[in-house]
């Protein structure tokens, strides 16, 4: 059961993308998820801090974030990017002052869901699309109620480094990527060109879209968020050619240029069969 005012109060917030909160098996479930739990305000340092430093500002920020508790527990779910982990931060922190005690675990996105069925999730603050799960959790079973959109309109697409479009302004449009397949070999893509996965449990279907599309690239998984950043980074400081998965909003689109290839435009149900899919990710809001 979702606790009294909790949906109003994420609705408010302007950091996340959608929230959805358990409703039947939610607080006061005794078991936590096996994966990276958390309690309490975050990690405390292991050495004594010093006045002013780093781990003093993190005691601050721990003691800023204490409350009472009593007023319930609360369940969060961590998705598998640094975004996700800095929402969920300023939640908690938040609901702790509020008087509820928090628990947090990291799991993949698809899984994290399941926590609705057995009470050992009770919020997920981002949503990046997922209609099955949607339909199953919010509509069917109504173990789950969508709290809305908070003003942050999630982008899935294809990216390059910046340097790439000034050197080679048709690549933005798709219809010229084999064009430029050659660019992008590397021992692992064979003869074609490699197309830069992120982790294979995000929403994605690039394999698929290379295939309908008849885009002579292969896809590799970089299997993290971090390994894919590191990728682009690297990309644009030693200006080597990279084409891959990314989104925004994201930290690394402020401190260097990605450019969104243009993509077959998103329609309503384009997505539906993954084995024919050939247009751009659905914005989510």
């Amino acid at each position: 059961m979702r606790h009294t005012g909790l949906g109003r109060w994420f609705a408010g917030m302007a950091v996340v993308v959608l929230v959805v909160t358990g409703c039947a098996k939610g607080s006061g479930a005794t078991e936590t998820p096996a994966a990276s739990v958390a309690t309490g305000g975050g990690s405390t340092a292991s050495s004594q801090p010093s006045a002013g430093g780093p781990a003093a500002s993190q005691g601050v920020a721990k003691a800023t974030c204490q409350g009472s508790g009593d007023k319930g527990d609360v369940k969060m779910m961590i998705n598998q990017w640094v975004g996700a982990e800095a929402n969920v931060a300023v939640a908690q922190c938040l609901l702790q002052q509020m008087g509820y005690k928090v628990e947090t675990s990291t799991l993949a996105e698809q899984p994290a869901w399941q926590g609705f069925d057995t009470g050992e999730v009770d919020v997920i603050l981002e949503n990046w699309g997922h209609p099955d799960l949607e339909q199953h959790y919010i509509k069917d079973t109504k173990l789950a109620t969508d709290d809305g959109p908070n003003g942050v309109t999630g982008i899935i697409g294809w990216y390059v480094p910046g340097w790439m479009i000034d050197k080679y302004p048709d690549l933005a449009d798709w219809h010229n990527l084999n064009k430029y397949a050659s660019l992008f070999k590397t021992p692992e893509s064979g003869d074609k060109g490699q197309f830069l996965g992120s982790d294979p449990t995000f929403v994605q279907y690039d394999e698929a879209l290379i295939t309908n599309l008849g885009l002579n690239y292969k896809d590799i998984f970089s299997g993290s968020e971090a390994a894919t950043i590191t990728a682009f980074q690297q990309a644009d400081k030693n200006k080597t050619p990279l084409i891959g998965y990314f989104y925004d909003p994201q930290w690394l689109q402020n401190e260097i240029k990605l450019v969104q290839i243009k993509l077959p435009a998103y329609t309503p149900g384009c997505d539906k069969d993954l084995k024919k899919v050939a247009c751009d990710y659905r914005r989510t809001s």
